[in-house]
């Protein structure tokens, strides 16, 4: 345990966090999401949803800000639909951590390809659909 630190940043994602630069990209996943088939480090965090570990997540590193959209969510396929109390929460949280970029929206499988280049996949257990969220990590200021 450290004193500042939220118990969610368990120590193989502090290291993970830690290790990652400006630009680096890491995806908080839902329950449901392919993570081993990216070919990717994934780290298991169950008993946690996306908004609360972006959350915490936040509150030690930023998101890039030379980047308009530096947070990516998968939309939905054609007949689906959005949870938007979902994105709408996850931009809460942004936005009361500070952060200034918007959320940007592509295709499942460009979603897919995109995780293939990422740092890292956290499986958290979000049960909502299309629960997974891509981060930009930004310069500490």
């Amino acid at each position: 345990m450290l004193k500042g630190i939220s118990p969610l940043l368990f120590p193989e994602l502090l290291k993970v966090l830690a290790e990652m630069g400006h630009g680096d990209e890491i995806v908080l996943s839902d329950a449901h999401f392919p993570a081993y088939a990216a070919g990717v480090p994934v780290l298991q965090a169950p008993g946690m949803n996306v908004p609360e570990l972006l959350e915490a997540i936040l509150g030690v590193w930023q998101l890039d800000q030379y980047v308009e959209k530096p947070a990516v969510m998968m939309a939905a396929v054609p007949g689906d639909t959005l949870d938007e109390d979902y994105v709408a929460l996850c931009r809460k949280v942004m936005q009361e951590k500070g952060e200034k970029g918007e959320i940007d929206f592509i295709d499942r499988f460009a979603f897919y390809d995109r995780t293939k280049k990422v740092h890292c996949v956290v499986v958290t257990g979000e049960t909502r659909k299309y629960g997974n969220l891509l981060l930009k990590k930004g310069v500490i200021c």
